[in-house]
């Protein structure tokens, strides 16, 4: 199997564009900024709109429909580890990598609830609500939008409507100001109004590919379709917005589809009384994995050699209790799921592999 690689956080990651914008519109910001050879390409501005396409992969965009989108491309991020939405997300809502603000997987081992949590649900993973859940208090404080706001800047994020009152929503947005859309015709539209007010970061959130791509994969009528879209909205930013506000646009991670062959089931005998927390694309076992890394043909990776998968210290109070005794890497485009995991969708992510990983940086041009 491939060897799997650590992804960057020095200056090529997509922690490092969150820090780039924060110290460009507040003069400091907690992590290190972009490599300057990227960072050169985004103009001064005293507001920024970041866009953000859940699930567009950086080797997804020789898509036909993705022709505006591939035309801004200015370079290639890593999505931090697990390359998923609620952890990039995080990242976006902190600055931080996973080894710091401490959401560390989608599904995540928290020992005070006692419980495998859904990060996107917030619920156990058979969908259980968990009352004693301090959604809001779930990331570390302040977050990015606190500090924007301490420094005169302020944060605003349009996100779907139907997202407002969600538990993750008040995870990774505290402190910013939330704006609802009900189609995509509306974004470019509320992104400019909010945008034409100087000294904001707008923070602009589409799950159409993720969606897409989960439910139908690439080669669906469905995924081209969430294509268009995408790339109409990120026309639509980039014709509509002032000149003077900064546009750029990235990902949280890529996709890959996954044939039917490829999907296996966990036997739990294998796991001699441990359990899964994250499964899919990498399975986060808490106990000893190198039964289940054998079955699969795949590599077993214990904790303590490779925590800066999450990224550099200092890390977070409860990183050691939440982590998993160490990561199943899975043989290339294959997946392993617990029992219960949704094993119909077709496009997956979440591994090591450059294209769940890679992600891109666009950037709108000063002159347009």
């Amino acid at each position: 199997m491939d060897v799997p690689q650590v992804p960057n956080y020095v200056g090529r990651g997509l922690v490092n564009l969150v820090a780039e914008i924060e110290h460009r519109l507040t003069g400091a910001a907690p992590s290190p900024t972009l490599d300057p050879d990227l960072a050169d390409s985004i103009p001064s501005a005293s507001t920024c709109v970041l866009v953000l396409f859940d699930g567009l992969g950086a080797h997804q965009l020789n898509h036909p429909n993705a022709h505006d989108l591939a035309a801004a491309t200015t370079g290639v991020l890593d999505a931090p580890f697990p390359a998923t939405t609620t952890v990039s997300l995080a990242t976006v809502a902190t600055g931080l990598p996973p080894s710091q603000h401490g959401l560390i997987a989608y599904k995540m081992w928290m020992p005070d609830i006692g419980s495998v949590v859904n990060t996107i649900h917030m619920t156990t993973p058979i969908g259980e609500p968990i009352p004693d859940l301090d959604a809001p208090g779930l990331l570390p404080s302040p977050n990015l939008w606190e500090r924007l706001n301490a420094s005169g800047i302020e944060p605003v994020v349009i996100q779907p409507g139907n997202f407002a009152s969600t538990p993750l929503t008040k995870a990774l947005y505290r402190g910013a100001r939330f704006e609802g859309y009900w189609n995509i015709d509306e974004i470019a539209t509320i992104a400019t109004d909010v945008a034409s007010i100087g000294k904001r970061l707008v923070f602009v959130y589409v799950p159409d590919v993720d969606f897409a791509a989960h439910i139908a994969g690439q080669r669906s009528e469905m995924y081209d379709e969430a294509m268009t879209r995408a790339n109409t909205i990120w026309a639509s930013l980039a014709t509509m917005l002032p000149s003077d506000v900064c546009l750029i646009g990235t990902a949280d991670h890529g996709h890959i589809d996954i044939d039917e062959s490829s999907r296996h089931l966990i036997d739990m005998d294998d796991l001699d009384g441990g359990f899964v927390s994250e499964d899919g694309r990498v399975v986060f076992v808490h106990g000893d994995g190198s039964k289940l890394a054998d079955r699969h043909g795949g590599a077993w990776s214990p904790l303590e050699t490779g925590p800066e998968w999450w990224g550099p210290g200092p890390m977070h109070p409860q990183f050691v209790a939440r982590a998993p005794s160490g990561i199943v890497f899975l043989p290339q485009g294959t997946t392993a799921f617990g029992p219960q995991s949704n094993r119909k969708l077709v496009g997956h992510h979440g591994g090591a592999e450059r294209a769940d990983v890679e992600i891109p940086f666009l950037v709108r041009p000063s002159e347009a």
